[in-house]
């Protein structure tokens, strides 16, 4: 007997007639002599709705009733899943964060789970019951009601294997797995097989929608399983496993495009210690993510420039906060565009495969894209670029290192 947690997003429980069908595929499962842990996102759009319905009430809604707010959407698709279960002869009961005590931080809309008591879920899998959870809550120490943030369900679902101890955890979502690229932008695009945990979390970290980052990460903690996969057919999906020597013959997994980001520039900045500490502390402090920074010293006279990215959304607030630096700190002037988009290669082959990166820039620079900025790592490589060019870059990357194969030669 297997313990399978299975995790259904927003488009596969849309409305009551995909409820019923996930309900049917979940019951063929458990008839096969499987305990079964079933984790449900809010159907397809009420969150947004939700949302909507906030801003109308108050111009920066209160965190702490946002999650309240947010929360209801799980809270109405686990109740309608066990009715459907139930009428398909099987017994179910849903349990919310709070009941099931998935214990978060005090993090409101983006908690990070502390604890989960498997307890009460044990006992209702062992008198034969399929248990759904509500994705994307949780609860504090306080008894808060805590939400994890977007892609949220996954976390859970994943979070929820690892301390059930699962055989493994799947993803139904609406795509068949994950692919070489955004199929999309790329016609090309092949469905992979298998990959790696460190390739997933590069992939997840640059854009790629498949799967939530944070889920990946506690995969890879846990060493669960995961099995991305579609639930409106029954082909076999994309294992993201532990990494293995074959997929190390592969040069390049995927190609992934972000063009939600935005490039600011500092010039003329003294070069002095504590300089970019002063710049980036604030940055931190309003909670915004930098990603990719590059300082360029000027010989002979202790100024430099200092250029880096930030997510689109926070543009405004990152350049009005480096404007007010700026002039403490004797800078000459703060420059930025939010026209750009970051195109990236990844692959765990790329550890112990030379002239990867004089390829990528090689094939960019033929197709007359200008390389903004650049960042690596162990298996990945990123370009900034003008965001128009950004789909192109993806399909001659796609191209150069025969993505559409399982066998890879590169262009030259």
């Amino acid at each position: 007997m297997a313990l399978i947690v299975q995790k259904f997003g927003g488009t596969s429980v849309a409305n009551c007639d995909r409820i019923k069908n996930v309900a049917k595929r979940v019951v063929k499962t458990a008839h096969a002599n499987n305990k079964m842990v079933i984790v449900l996102s809010a159907m397809a759009g009420e969150t947004n709705r939700f949302v909507e319905l906030a801003n109308q009430m108050q111009r920066i809604p209160n965190p702490r009733e946002m999650d309240v707010l947010l929360s209801t959407g799980e809270q109405v698709t686990v109740a309608l899943f066990a009715m459907a279960v139930k009428g398909e002869g099987k017994d179910c009961v849903s349990l919310l964060g709070n009941q099931v005590k998935i214990i978060t931080d005090d993090t409101h809309t983006k908690a990070r789970i502390k604890r989960i008591d498997v307890e009460k879920i044990n006992h209702y899998l062992d008198s034969g019951c399929i248990v759904v959870i509500a994705g994307f809550q949780g609860v504090t120490e306080r008894g808060d009601i805590t939400t994890l943030g977007r892609g949220g369900s996954d976390t859970t679902a994943v979070a929820l294997a690892a301390a059930l101890n699962a055989d493994q955890c799947d993803i139904f979502t609406d795509v068949e797995g994950v692919y070489t690229t955004d199929p999309n932008v790329c016609t090309k695009a092949r469905k992979i097989d298998r990959i790696s945990y460190d390739e997933m979390l590069e992939l997840a970290s640059l854009g790629a929608k498949v799967l939530d980052i944070r889920s990946v990460g506690l995969a890879k903690r846990y060493g669960v399983p995961v099995h991305v996969r579609s639930t409106f057919t029954e082909t076999e999906g994309t294992w993201v496993v532990e990494e293995d020597k074959n997929m190390e013959s592969m040069l390049v997994s995927g190609v992934t495009c972000n063009k939600q980001e935005a490039r600011i520039t500092i010039s003329r900045v003294p070069d002095t210690p504590g300089i970019a500490s002063r710049l980036f502390t604030p940055i931190s402090d309003a909670g915004i993510v930098v990603d990719m920074i590059i300082q360029n010293t000027r010989t002979g006279n202790n100024i430099t420039d200092m250029t880096f990215t930030v997510p689109r959304s926070d543009y405004e607030r990152a350049m009005n906060i480096v404007e007010v630096v700026a002039h403490e700190i004797g800078a000459e002037r703060v420059s930025g565009s939010n026209d750009i988009a970051k195109v990236s290669i990844v692959g765990v082959g790329m550890r112990n495969h030379a002239g990867i990166a004089n390829t990528m820039f090689g094939v960019l620079a033929k197709e007359g894209i200008n390389i903004l900025m650049i960042s690596t790592s162990e298996i990945k490589i990123s370009c900034v670029i003008e965001e128009k060019y950004s789909e192109l870059a993806v399909r001659t990357l796609h191209d150069a290192f025969g993505l559409d194969k399982t066998s890879q030669s590169v262009k030259q």
